[in-house]
């Protein structure tokens, strides 16, 4: 499962309903960065275990317990996590050299989901599942991840 900008707490705001319930489903929560709170990041890890990097707006707190980038690997797959991925032109280029042998890319920090191949590198931003900006939807990611190959796949939130 992977999410970035959950910008939490504001106010009321909570993730959504069919966010917790991907959420619960999955063996690991993949967070992108910009939790905003450290106490989000333990909700989070109630649910199951988190691999995280820091955003922007993350409180300093975070960004002491957190790396900017990261890799993990799942099931065979090595995955690379960064919540701000430069600038638009070249970004796919740019994360598959910051990330060499990776399968896949998580990003965050720009709120519009991406789910596109850059030749063997799956480029992926699960967007916001609470601030869709200027995105078309509030969404997440599911990531099937089975013998070193990801499969994604976006999950639109309304």
């Amino acid at each position: 499962m992977a999410i970035a900008d959950t910008h939490l707490p504001r106010g009321e705001r909570r993730l959504p309903d069919a966010c917790l319930s991907e959420l619960r489903r999955s063996d690991l929560i993949v967070h992108a960065g910009d939790f905003t709170a450290a106490s989000v990041l333990e909700e989070l890890e109630a649910i199951a275990p988190v691999s995280a990097v820091y955003g922007n707006m993350d409180e300093p707190a975070l960004k002491e317990m957190l790396p900017e980038r990261l890799v993990i690997e799942v099931e065979g797959a090595r995955i690379g996590l960064v919540h701000i991925p430069g600038p638009r032109t070249g970004r796919e280029k740019r994360l598959a050299a910051w990330f060499p042998g990776c399968a896949a890319v998580v990003y965050g920090h720009t709120h519009a989901p991406q789910v596109e191949r850059h030749e063997a590198l799956w480029v992926l931003n699960p967007g916001s599942p609470t601030e869709r900006r200027r995105a078309p939807m509030r969404s997440m990611l599911v990531l099937e991840v089975r013998a070193g190959r990801v499969e994604p796949r976006l999950v639109e939130l309304g």
